[in-house]
């Protein structure tokens, strides 16, 4: 049984949701089953910088990016699914690892 693994990440929530819809509509079109999306842990990094440089060392700012992630599994594909998947526009912000 053939399998494609579809890692769908990015750091605004919607724009993943809405391009992992358009992944999953250009796979059901083409007659494969499709496992997921699975929400996967969410990745954050926090960082504290000085405000002024030679000042008050107890004075930061605090910045922080949150990467979301999704996981697809397609079963059976078959040519015109491949074929569909690489002709979606995605939106910028999105990156995808597609792994068979």
């Amino acid at each position: 049984m053939l399998k494609i693994r579809v890692k769908v990440k990015g750091y605004d929530q919607k724009v993943v949701e809405s391009t992992v819809k358009k992944i999953v509509s250009a796979a059901l079109e083409t007659g494969a089953t499709i496992k997921g999306p699975i929400p996967l842990p969410n990745k954050m990094w926090k960082i504290a910088v000085h405000r002024s440089p030679h000042i008050d060392a107890k004075s930061k700012e605090h910045f922080g990016v949150i990467e979301h992630f999704r996981l697809l599994d397609i079963l059976d594909p078959n040519p015109k699914t491949v074929e569909a998947l690489t002709h979606i526009q995605l939106p910028s912000g999105v990156g995808i690892s597609i792994k068979s």
